[in-house]
Parts: structure tokens; C-alpha cells; sequence
């Protein structure tokens, strides 16, 4: 009678465990029945070429997510980073056409290592905007990420009137050539672009988990006044976080238009919103204090890998809107079942 009555409780314990396992790992086992699913209705989508070439368009979901999961980690919310990377690629593009000085009455074309700096200290100058208007004059994220979102795709709207800059690729005697070495070029057959990623995702990851800074934004954002009580700098941490969500988003968008070796203004459009996706498919919860880079990263692989697969099978493009939104859904309900069983 003892051996029965200890037997039951066992049993039940490892039928919850599973269901934990599932339920915490639940991108990664997405990530795996989206690869099986697709490679069984497409004979081209399981190879080592295609998943190379996913993993680049992964990349610009990629970078902007892991932007994204910082201000999320902190309680709040970046809209503004779908447009921040269209303008990052509208100044690089600006830049590599030359800039006119009509007083001196020269064109100065900068090199590439120029054009990447400049372009990821606006990245860094619109989040720290973002940062004050947050931490300082205590506008909602909401409010103040969208105005910027606006003021952001405005601003590279104007700079091109409208138009694209092509040909980007620069010219071997004005000294500024290279810029498509981010789009085209490969180390060991991996796109430069993933690779891009990998730096960043795994310094992020290590600043998360190694470091003061780590410690002090899930501090505040799972409880950001009790946070601040204990000597928390809850200001720079919130300031920070935008800011590294917008030199994210330069990146990306010098990736991108490295990419189609051209800069549009309207570049970027809803990025944010997959953005925001990635993290939330992720496990990250959208009050703050929970997440991590791995889960995002899962996240926007299980993304642009279900994208592309509906594309590689000729799903419309309208179809593929709706799966993804109903993955979003899923994804939201799953984080609600995890994180209030974990409350309870």
C-alpha cells in the first residue's frame, strides 16, 4: 500500500515536468516542427543553402529583436526602431553618394569604417532622444516611440524626397567601396550578416547575465520603484536600454542595405511589430523582469523561418500575414498560461 501511494505522486510530477518543459521550450520545439513541416512539403527547404540564406533575412528581424527585448526587459516599448533603421540606411546611403560642400565647392565621399560610425551614433542619438523623453519627462514609451517613429520616417522621407539611393557599392578611386562587403561577402560560407548577429546577440547575452548593468535592468523592470529604493540607477538604465535598442536598429539597417546595395526610405516599415513578436514568441513577458537573449533569438527564427517557408511553398502573402498573426496570438496566450502559473 506505502509503494502505491508514493507511485502516484511520481507519476503526476513527471507529467508536469513535461508540460513545464514544453511549455518553457515551446520556441525551440516551433523552430523544429516548422523545419519538418516545410522540409516535408518542399524538397528545397531542408539544405544547408537555404538555411543560410533564411538566416540572413533573420538577421535585420534579429538585431532589431534583441534591441527590442532590452526596452521590454525594462518595462517598456520601442516602436520607433522599424523606422530608426530605414533612416540609418537613408544617412549610409547619403553618405556613400557624396556629401556636397557647395562653399568649398567639394564633394566628399567618407569611407565605409566613417559611414558605419556615423550611422550607428544616429542609431544611438534617436534612442537616447527616446530615453529622455521616457526616464526624464516621463512620457509614456507608447506615446514617445511612436512620435519618434513618425519624426524618424519623416526625416529620411525628406532627405530623399521620396526616392531610393542605388547603387551603393561606391567607387575603388573616391575610396569609399566595401559597403555591400555586409550583404554579399561570407566568412567560412555564413553570411557576414549572421555572423553580425552572433557578435551581437552573444555580447548582449553576456551584458544580461555577467554583469551589474544585467542585474540592474531585470531589477527594474520586474519592479522598477523597489529597484530604485535599493540604489538602483533606474534613469541610465532606462536610457541605456534605448539607446541600445537604437544603435540595434542601425545596424540592421546597415545589413539590410548592404544588402539590396540601395537605401529607401520607407525601409523598415512594421519591422517593429516583428520585432516585437520575436521577443514575446520568445517568452519574454511584456510587463518586464523576464526574458533572455536565446528565447529571442528562437523567436525570430521561428519567424523568418515560417515566413520563408510560405513563401518557398507559394502561400500568399496575405495567408502568410495571418499565420504569423496567429502565431503572435499563441505566443501571448502561452506567456500568460507560463507566467501566471509561475504567480500562482
Amino acid at each position: 500500500m506505502a509503494q502505491s501511494t508514493t507511485s502516484a505522486p511520481a507519476a503526476g510530477g513527471i507529467d508536469l515536468n513535461i508540460g513545464k518543459i514544453l511549455l518553457e521550450g515551446r520556441a525551440f520545439f516551433a523552430l523544429v516542427a516548422i523545419v519538418i513541416t516545410f522540409s516535408f512539403l518542399s524538397p528545397v527547404y531542408f539544405s544547408i543553402s537555404n538555411f543560410l540564406t533564411m538566416s540572413s533575412h533573420v538577421a535585420i528581424f534579429g538585431l532589431l529583436a534583441i534591441g527590442m527585448l532590452l526596452v521590454i526587459l525594462n518595462g517598456g516599448i520601442d516602436l520607433s526602431v522599424g523606422s530608426t533603421l530605414g533612416l540609418s540606411g537613408v544617412v549610409a546611403g547619403y553618405l556613400m553618394q557624396g556629401v556636397e560642400i557647395p562653399s568649398a565647392g567639394i564633394i566628399m565621399y567618407p569611407p565605409v569604417w566613417a559611414v558605419v560610425i556615423l550611422t550607428v551614433a544616429l542609431g544611438a542619438f534617436v534612442g537616447a532622444v527616446n530615453g529622455v523623453l521616457i526616464a526624464f519627462f516621463k512620457v509614456p514609451a507608447f506615446v514617445a516611440t511612436l512620435g519618434m517613429l513618425y519624426v524618424a520616417r519623416g526625416v529620411a522621407l525628406l532627405m530623399t524626397n521620396g526616392l531610393t539611393y542605388n547603387n551603393l557599392g561606391g567607387v575603388e578611386v573616391l575610396g569609399n567601396t566595401g559597403f555591400d562587403w555586409l550583404g554579399f561577402n561570407r566568412i567560412a560560407g555564413v553570411p557576414i550578416g549572421v555572423i553580425v548577429l552572433a557578435i551581437v546577440a552573444l555580447v548582449i547575452g553576456l551584458v544580461l547575465v555577467r554583469t551589474a548593468f544585467g542585474r540592474w535592468l531585470y531589477a527594474s523592470g520586474g519592479n522598477e520603484r523597489a529597484a530604485e529604493l535599493s540604489g538602483v540607477p533606474t534613469r541610465g538604465v532606462k536610457i541605456s536600454v534605448y539607446v541600445l535598442s537604437g544603435v540595434c536598429a542601425a545596424i540592421a539597417g546597415l545589413v539590410l542595405s548592404s544588402q539590396l546595395t540601395s537605401a529607401g526610405p520607407t525601409a523598415g516599415t512594421t519591422y517593429e511589430l516583428t520585432a516585437i513578436a520575436a521577443v514575446v514568441i520568445g517568452g519574454a513577458a511584456l510587463t518586464g523582469g523576464r526574458g533572455n537573449v536565446r528565447g529571442t533569438m528562437l523567436g525570430a527564427f521561428v519567424i523568418g523561418f515560417l515566413s520563408d517557408g510560405l513563401v518557398i511553398i507559394g502561400v500568399s502573402a496575405y495567408w502568410q500575414t495571418v499565420f504569423t498573426g496567429a502565431v503572435i496570438v499563441l505566443a501571448v496566450l502561452l506567456n500568460s498560461l507560463q507566467y501566471g502559473r509561475s504567480g500562482r
